[in-house]
């Protein structure tokens, strides 16, 4: 798993996490001005914005096992050229959007198309490792998200501009909002041309024909319920964050695109250097479910602690801390997942995970959302507290197994 595959790999998730990351620091402002051209009052205008977050993830709550169980069937490489196409698609409309119906018709199909790349990168991993170096793959995954993560919200706010002129084409415009998505676009299409002419298929053709002999995929899916559990917490509580801060930022510390877009950086360097660190590091040294736990804890102290700070420097503490954790659940989950997937099995079973994490991201904005209408603090305490809950039962349970 070394060498040029490896980098087209890494390249196709990391740009197709850009698309998501660059989003955050700028939805809030490119809704309200499409929203309030059509008479939405404040608290609608929130509804929306938590709403495109989660209608992304819901289609790929559907269609993620649909192409992991396709990519065990056809392999990983036509899925994974088809999500990246699509992809660029979606970023294209996305910018060129004049009205909320269209935002939420480019969300929803960016959703359903690029989902295909997530499960099946992680198959193609499962692929080309070993059982033991399976976790180290991940966590390169892994970084490779994070790092999509910190250049999306970086090119979101330094090319979001609202004194740009606008230009109309009927339905469609470009204007200051436009520029980051088509920046997207242009790397999707980069890295489309690169896994065309770069990326072979990783499955071999006796596995492909094999498929229909394998153990039955429900029994599979029900062996792995509490871990697609753990995986869904995780996702729900890293979304209901990333769709609601913005917004305290934006009312209460009086952020804009650029300081929004400086925290998220912050959250996706600190998840990409310590999973790359962290492949080696504790690898064959601290098991996998403890690292879980020990990443639910961390998690759950800093949502709950975030909102009493005012200050940049205590604010981008806190969201390390965030990250760091989630960079201890996202791998070893993901290896875990997919050692009871087996060989043959391991895009149905990564599929149900991203199934999870999709359920996970859709959920946390709208749960996230209402609870920010309600009260502001809410979705934070509230989520921290359940997370610190949870790392106290994997903890019990872990040493319950020990003894």
């Amino acid at each position: 798993m070394i060498g040029r595959r490896l980098f087209v790999l890494l390249g196709c998730l990391f740009v197709v996490m850009i698309g998501f990351g660059i989003t955050l620091p700028v939805l809030p402002f490119y809704v309200e001005r499409l929203a309030q051209a059509e008479g939405a009052v404040r608290q609608s205008i929130v509804m929306h914005v938590t709403l495109l977050t989660a209608v992304y993830p819901m289609g790929q709550l559907v269609f993620a096992p649909i192409w992991g169980r396709w990519s065990d069937r056809v392999g990983r490489r036509p899925l994974l050229l088809m999500g990246l196409a699509g992809y660029v698609v979606a970023q294209i409309l996305f910018g060129l959007a004049t009205s909320l119906w269209l935002l939420y018709a480019a969300r929803v199909l960016g959703g359903v198309l690029s989902s295909a790349t997530l499960p099946v990168s992680a198959a193609y991993v499962a692929d080309a490792t070993a059982e033991d170096e399976r976790g180290r793959g991940m966590a390169w995954l892994g970084t490779a998200s994070s790092l999509g993560f910190v250049v999306g919200p970086a090119l979101g706010g330094m090319l979001a501009r609202r004194d740009l002129h606008v230009t109309r084409y009927g339905h469609l415009q470009i204007d200051g909002f436009s520029l980051p998505f088509f920046a997207a676009a242009a790397l999707g299409l980069l890295t489309l041309a690169a896994a065309m002419r770069w990326l072979p298929e990783s499955l071999p053709a006796q596995a492909l024909r094999s498929t229909s002999t394998e153990p039955d995929r429900r029994m599979l899916l029900k062996s792995l319920i509490p871990l697609l559990a753990l995986a869904l917490v995780a996702q729900f509580a890293l979304a209901m964050f990333e769709a609601t801060f913005a917004l305290h930022a934006q009312d209460v510390l009086n952020y804009g695109p650029a300081q929004v877009g400086a925290v998220f950086v912050v959250c996706g360097i600190v998840m990409a250097v310590f999973q790359a660190g962290a492949s080696g590091a504790l690898a064959g040294r601290v098991g996998e479910m403890t690292q879980v736990g020990a990443g639910f804890a961390l998690m759950g102290l800093s949502l709950a602690l975030l909102m009493v700070p005012r200050g940049m420097t205590s604010v981008l503490s806190l969201v390390g801390v965030l990250a760091l954790g989630m960079a201890l659940v996202t791998p070893n989950l993901s290896a875990l997942i997919s050692m009871r997937g087996g060989s043959h099995r391991a895009g149905t079973a990564l599929g149900a995970q991203n199934a999870a994490i999709s359920l996970g991201q859709a959920i946390g904005p709208l749960v996230g959302g209402g609870l920010f209408v309600w009260q502001m603090n809410a979705p934070y305490v509230l989520t921290g507290g359940a997370l610190i809950a949870i790392a106290g039962v994997i903890g019990w349970n872990t040493l319950a197994g020990q003894r």
